[in-house]
């Protein structure tokens, strides 16, 4: 399955003031509102080609408020004169990029995060032609009439929708080209298409979250949400392992081979600084621990490098939104001695971790001959790892 994107943002916005530009490229949290809805796609690993649907007049626009954004797997095309004509010009760049299946988004709602992507990509997965991300009404509805009102409507099977609303391609595409050759112009969106080519609509829960900016406050509230936000999300995570020792050649301690008269025991190469480095980096998501992704009853595993380890929880981290500032092993071990291979071992770990070698660090001490390890019968290690996360979902 591969999940096509249309973000739709090619309307003038008038009723968020149309003095000020167009809504979706106002500043909110020091960015363009389309460069926080871009990003929230860009971060998500399950995103295939991206379409953003913009205004003829609006391409510089467009280009300065994404410079900041890696944006290789974006391309634009013009919208029309309907939201409905804009999505089908999308829907139709995105078919030639075979994409299979699609999510159709709202420029204007920045806040939509990976957890609800993940909820929608996962009925697609499962099979569904249409999805879409809504909200039970709970507030009290009133129909009324130059200013009185008529009745009371119950809010029983009521849904304020959402988007990215999603669909298998070809079945949306198809329905919004018959829709365009009946000069049909009357849906208010996507699954209202889908409902009226007899496609089966799946709800699946919303986020409160993910509001669409429509007037002035909306984009004040959204900058002063981002402003209070601003301080950074910094995690730190630890981790402890120890390997038994044995007689050998030598053991390899933070992704260094160091010749000695003993090995270290395990399933794989038994490094300790690297096990207990990738414990504490997936403890910053959460993400359980190096048992979980490796576990060593799994055959694949035996004599294999750590640093596949280390460079997968690495990898986890940043599809969590995570940046790794810093990464601190501390090995205890009476024997061999450390000191001379320490900045291998530092760069080693910057290496496999992609980040800067004056931001690993690896010290050493002895057990003062007390216990297992003063009786070198093992050699233990303890890992902190500094991240900031984006707090996109994560």
């Amino acid at each position: 399955m591969d999940i096509g994107i249309v973000i739709v943002a090619a309307g003038r916005g008038e009723r968020a003031g149309s003095a000020e530009g167009p809504k979706q490229y106002r500043r909110i949290g020091g960015s363009a509102v389309i460069a926080h809805t871009l990003k929230a796609f860009l971060d998500w690993s399950k995103a295939g080609p991206i379409v953003v649907v913009i205004h003829p007049d609006d391409k510089l626009l467009f280009e300065e408020a994404v410079s900041g954004l890696a944006t290789e797997r974006v391309s634009t095309v013009t919208g029309g004169a309907t939201r409905q004509q804009s999505v089908l010009a999308g829907l139709q760049a995105v078919a030639a990029l075979d994409a299979t299946h699609v999510m159709i988004h709202d420029g204007a709602r920045p806040f939509v995060d990976r957890v609800l992507l993940d909820r929608i990509a996962a009925r697609l997965e499962a099979g569904d032609e249409a999805v879409l991300p809504a909200l039970p009404v709970t507030d009290t509805l009133k129909r009324g009439t130059q200013g009185r009102v008529i009745e009371t409507i119950s809010r029983e099977e009521l849904y304020a929708a959402q988007t990215p609303q999603s669909f298998r391609l070809a079945t949306i595409l198809e329905a919004h080209e018959r829709a365009a050759a009946q000069s049909r112009v009357d849906f208010t969106d996507d699954c209202a298409i889908a409902e009226w080519a007899a496609v089966a609509v799946a709800i699946v829960e919303g986020s409160p979250d993910n509001v669409k900016l429509t007037v002035r406050r909306d984009i004040t509230m959204a900058d002063e949400r981002l402003s209070a936000a601003a301080l950074p999300d910094v995690r730190t995570g630890n981790g402890y392992d120890v390997h038994q020792l044995e007689p050998g050649d030598g053991v390899t301690l933070c992704g260094v081979f160091i010749p000695h008269d003993q090995r270290l025991k395990g399933h794989s190469d038994a490094d300790v600084g690297l096990h207990a480095l990738t414990d504490a980096l997936l403890a910053t998501c959460g993400a359980g621990d190096i048992g979980d992704h490796f576990p060593p009853s799994d055959p694949q595993w035996k004599g294999a490098p750590s640093k596949i380890f280390l460079a997968r929880a690495a990898e986890i981290v940043r599809e969590n939104g995570g940046t790794i500032m810093n990464a601190d092993v501390s090995l205890i071990a009476e024997a061999p001695k450390i000191g001379p291979h320490r900045q291998t071992m530092r760069e080693s770990m910057a290496e496999i971790l992609g980040i800067a070698t004056e931001r690993c660090s690896v010290k050493a001490t002895t057990n003062e001959q007390i216990g297992f390890v003063g009786r070198r019968e093992g050699i233990a290690a303890i890992a902190t790892a500094t991240v900031v996360y984006s707090g996109r979902g994560s």
